[in-house]
């Protein structure tokens, strides 16, 4: 229900994840009975949980282990990993240095030009090592790289952003990612996000996406809300564009999973994201604490290094 903040200025009432709670039913159920068996892009998985796309979380060998055991983890295909050879050392120094240098250190290092022959070398070790090679490139690292990826064979992609549409506007000397387009063209499943509202949610769906990410700013590395004031609480958002997919599904007949991307931190927090519509979550700083996890227990934003993005 909209209310009015000013003078032809409405508004929504929207929920966060913390301000609300799961009612019990009339019936209760046996866990051995329950089934968190899901698909994303055509891929079945056990547990409907991804790790983020970040340096500090995922690398090779994070990717692999997580495919074992059910779940997924997204490599990001902009940092670290192809960026050097040998990105053990890199981690080091970002483990080491104090919060005074760390943006300058991070700047310094993500400098170093991304090879396409580490994109490949990447999603093959993964492939290799019996992972499901699930990779991340914001748009325009996928009109840079979307064919190397493609020829590297991938099973996924994720096309990322702070914020995505279909309809996102450019100065007349740089062309935009086509979603439409890309997800055509592509020979693996695209995932795209992230998003907060019904309308770009389905939009996403029918631009070709096999999946919506969802969330804007909840992250525990994200300052979006901070900076720019954008995003919707998660509750609300993860709702609405299941509702988007709903309605999509008694459209077309195609069913897209909407996953809830940031600021879930615990199990309860997981449970309330399903409750609300999502198919299943991405979830960064709690891996970021594993011994397997590539960041000596640190996680950083995709968006850390960059000079101008938030």
């Amino acid at each position: 229900m909209n209310m009015q903040l000013g003078r032809g200025k409405t508004v929504r009432r929207a929920y966060g994840i913390d301000e609300i709670a799961l009612v019990p039913g009339p019936r209760t159920l046996d866990p051995s009975l329950a089934d968190t068996h899901w698909q994303l892009g055509g891929i079945d998985r056990e547990i409907p949980i991804i790790a983020s796309a970040m340096d500090g979380v995922v690398d090779v060998a994070m990717a692999i282990r997580l495919s074992q055991l059910g779940a997924l983890g997204v490599l990001n295909l902009e940092g670290i990993q192809t960026r050097y050879d040998d990105p053990n050392p890199v981690l080091d120094r970002i483990a080491s240095v104090g919060k005074d240098e760390f943006v300058g250190l991070m700047q310094t290092l993500y400098a170093e030009p991304i090879k396409p022959a580490l994109i490949t070398q990447r999603i093959q070790a993964i492939k290799a090592g019996g992972g499901v090679a699930a990779v991340s490139l914001t748009p325009a690292g996928a009109s840079r790289f979307g064919e190397t990826v493609a020829a590297a064979g991938a099973d996924l992609v994720f096309v990322q952003a702070t914020v995505v549409s279909t309809a996102h506007l450019s100065p007349e000397t740089v062309t935009p990612l086509d979603l439409h387009n890309f997800c055509r063209d592509m020979p693996m499943p695209v995932v795209l996000g992230n998003c907060v509202t019904y309308e770009v949610a389905l939009n996403l769906m029918k631009a070709g996406a096999a999946g919506v990410l969802v969330g804007i700013g909840p992250g525990a590395a994200c300052t979006s809300r901070g900076v720019l004031g954008v995003g919707v609480p998660q509750a609300t958002a993860v709702a609405d564009c299941a509702a988007a997919r709903d309605d999509y599904y008694q459209e077309s007949g195609r069913y897209v999973p909407i996953v809830a991307d940031g600021g879930l931190v615990t199990g309860g927090d997981i449970c309330k994201c399903l409750a609300c519509g999502a198919d299943g979550v991405m979830i960064g700083s709690p891996f970021a604490r594993a011994a397997e996890a590539p960041g000596r227990g640190y996680h950083w934003g995709m968006a850390t290094p960059s000079p101008v993005l938030p």
